[in-house]
């Protein structure tokens, strides 16, 4: 169904993480702005590998499966070496949104460890609806602490995936997406850090809104996006009733969180430009 698929590719922004960047060719803001290229390869059975790439991309993006848990619709890992050599895939500081599931911060560890980017910085307290840090979802057994706040679960993750203490910048107050975006940025202004390139490592279903208010907050930051899909993906979604909660959920606060307690950047600049009959 069409409305499926539009819903699909405005929400779940695709993987534009750096072992994807140089398959897509991408360079800032994953699909909102630039144009798409292929890099130049070294032979032809590169560049044949590359097209039917695309052409398995293309076609997995239009099944319907509803089989959970799967990861990626497309898996492009073996292409981080060659983007290790590009330095547009490199990036100044990775950022995880706060929340209670291991695998953002893993797969963070995993790019940090990589070379991708010398800092991580881990955002949340907790969620400001439950007034308290709800506990792990997922690998509970590996991680069992009696965390205080996502920033310390979080930082927990990271420093067992290797990621080294000083490379980690926490933030500890945020209690919703715009505190994230926000108070991260007040934590990199108090180091001297003004990245002019960032990863942003969200659940896949998180991805538009994070990249929305990270944007406000870093205007002249060019982002990438890693997204970790749990059990909800680009495939499943509308299948399960949480599933569609969760993403027409996310769809209806991309329409409603535009408010000055919530974005005060963001009306700062169009407050500004009404002024000047923009």
């Amino acid at each position: 169904m069409r409305i499926i698929d539009d819903i699909t590719n405005f929400i779940f922004l695709e993987d534009i993480s750096p072992e994807a960047a140089m398959v897509e060719g991408v360079s800032g803001e994953g699909r909102l702005g630039g144009e798409t290229h292929v890099p130049e390869r070294d032979s032809v059975q590169e560049k044949h590998a590359v097209e039917e790439e695309r052409s398995m991309k293309k076609e997995h993006s239009t099944k319907k499966e509803c089989s959970m848990g799967e990861e990626r619709f497309i898996d492009r890992i073996h292409f981080s070496e060659h983007a290790m050599e590009d330095n547009q895939a490199k990036a100044d500081v990775i950022f995880i949104p706060g929340g209670s599931y291991p695998e953002l911060p893993e797969r963070a560890a995993e790019l940090w460890r990589a070379g991708y980017a010398p800092y991580v910085v881990p955002s949340g307290r907790y969620s400001v609806t439950a007034g308290r840090f709800s506990g792990v979802k997922s690998k509970a057994d590996i991680y069992g602490k009696d965390y205080a706040t996502e920033c310390e679960f979080y930082t927990d993750v990271l420093l067992s995936g290797g990621v080294d203490q000083g490379s980690i910048l926490p933030e500890a107050q945020a209690q919703f997406t715009a505190e994230n975006a926000r108070l991260s940025r007040k934590v990199l202004d108090a180091e001297g850090i003004h990245p002019k390139k960032a990863i942003l490592c969200c659940k896949g279903y998180h991805s538009r809104r994070s990249l929305m208010y990270y944007q406000i907050n870093f205007p002249d930051t060019e982002f990438l996006i890693a997204p970790v899909y749990i059990d909800i993906t680009r495939e499943n979604w509308y299948c399960t009733e949480r599933g569609r909660k969760k993403v027409l959920g996310e769809l209806k606060r991309l329409g409603t969180q535009f408010t000055p307690e919530l974005t005060p950047e963001w009306q700062d600049f169009q407050d500004e430009k009404c002024k000047r009959g923009i």
